[in-house]
């Protein structure tokens, strides 16, 4: 039996490297938040098919990977409503903190990016306060 934490190693080292190859070959910051903001609300129209591109991928490959390995329990159930809303949310918010854990979190904090460290810390306090309300108060999730 293979150890779940086996997965989440293999996600980071693979995000890891998507950031670095992106900055090389495009010389700008992996921030999933902007190249989807780029292309919702329709600025930087030279890059729309690349930014096109990097949102298929963003959406094809963890579904090739389904595919490929055996599925995961997601615990969704009846929440799906409420995960559509937490991720609106979510978008929302990265659009505030000009930028998302990919951009902030992987990017910025490797960089040492004071802006990046401290909107992750704000992201991961955030996370857990939800966590605190909605699980162990509201008991919704």
């Amino acid at each position: 039996m293979q150890a779940e934490w086996v997965w989440g190693l293999a996600g980071g080292l693979i995000i890891g490297i998507a950031a670095v190859m992106f900055l090389l070959i495009n010389g700008r910051i992996m921030g999933a938040s902007g190249i989807v903001g780029e292309v919702v609300d329709g600025s930087n129209r030279p890059r729309r098919a690349e930014n096109m591109a990097f949102i298929a991928g963003l959406i094809g490959v963890p579904a090739l990977a389904s595919l490929m390995f055996a599925k995961g329990d997601t615990h969704l159930g009846a929440a799906l409503p409420l995960v559509i809303l937490a991720g609106l949310l979510v978008g929302a918010g990265t659009r505030l903190a000009n930028g998302c854990t990919s951009g902030h979190g992987v990017c910025g904090m490797s960089r040492l990016s004071l802006r990046g460290i401290v909107a992750t810390v704000f992201y991961l306090l955030g996370g857990g306060l939800a966590v605190l309300v909605f699980r162990h108060i509201l008991g919704v999730i």
